[in-house]
């Protein structure tokens, strides 16, 4: 894996996403020929990674005062899965199979994340490094994306210190595994499995967590979670990146806890979902605890 930012990200907060890969004609036809002349000098997954967050740094270090993506261009992830059956995808460097896209849609989530910075417990920070007039501005670059383009379906979430534990009840033991490596260190972990699977796992978690723990937190993540991946393509993929994170964490069991944990809930087995929270919190909490070390 070549590009010495994505081998490191060093002082950076551990971030992870999930992703949705959905087939072409599930866009609309401008953005059709923008995936595709975007996809066809994207280059190897590296390269897009660092390319992001080489962008993102020179967004912070620029003069201005504006830190938001302009929007001219997009970076542009791309996968392949075999052609008539739901399966993994394929390798980079396997051309048979069908294309899916993930349109990265910088603008729309920097905004989504200014607001969410906004209505949280540091919005006194936030007018200092953000300031109204580049806000302002950004909701200008953002209404030229809705009034174009499908801005519903938004591709990818984000998650900083950690990864939710609604995102793992998407996934199983059995799916892919893309384990990317470095220099003996774990640059990622990649976990896929079609959107069909993802999605019948989120609606039998929502209906075993419904009964069972009505007032658990996760019960709305989950429900979220579920609503956002009915808004897309039924032949879409779903990857969970873990990112830097995997290296502290990986081999990792939480998919199949938070399964027993849902499990163990819905039997009634208090002591089986307490262990198995158990062992989901001996694993996170330690690296959600690094935000707020000094």
């Amino acid at each position: 894996m070549s590009g010495k930012l994505y081998r490191g990200q060093a002082g950076l907060p551990f971030s992870s996403s999930l992703r949705v890969y959905e087939p072409l004609e599930a866009f609309p036809p401008e953005q059709q020929r923008q995936l595709v002349a975007e996809g066809s000098k994207a280059g190897s997954r590296a390269a897009v990674e660092n390319a992001e967050l080489q962008a993102s740094l020179g967004r912070i270090t620029r003069s201005g005062g504006d830190p938001f993506p302009t929007g001219r261009t997009d970076l542009v992830r791309m996968t392949r899965v075999p052609i008539g059956r739901h399966a993994a995808p394929a390798t980079e460097e396997d051309d048979a199979g069908r294309v899916l896209y993930c349109p990265s849609q910088l603008v729309i989530r920097a905004g989504l994340a200014a607001n969410a910075l906004m209505d949280g417990v540091h919005s006194p920070l936030a007018d200092l490094l953000i300031p109204v007039s580049q806000r302002d501005k950004h909701q200008m670059r953002i209404d030229r994306i809705n009034a174009r383009e499908d801005a519903k379906r938004v591709h990818t979430r984000a998650s900083t210190w950690g990864i939710p534990f609604s995102w793992f009840s998407l996934f199983a033991e059995s799916d892919r595994k893309d384990v990317v490596e470095s220099e003996g260190r774990i640059l990622t972990v990649r976990v896929w499995t079609p959107l069909t699977e993802a999605l019948e796992r989120a609606r039998f978690s929502v209906a075993h967590l419904a009964l069972a723990a009505p007032d658990l937190d996760m019960l709305d993540d989950l429900t979220q979670l579920t609503e956002w991946l009915e808004l897309f393509h039924a032949q879409s993929m779903v990857e969970l990146d873990y990112g830097a994170v995997a290296d502290k964490v990986y081999p990792d069991d939480s998919p199949m806890d938070v399964r027993l944990g849902i499990e163990c809930l819905a039997e009634g087995d208090m002591t089986g979902a307490a262990a198995a929270y158990r062992r989901l919190a001996s694993r996170w909490i330690p690296i959600r605890q690094l935000a707020r070390a000094s």
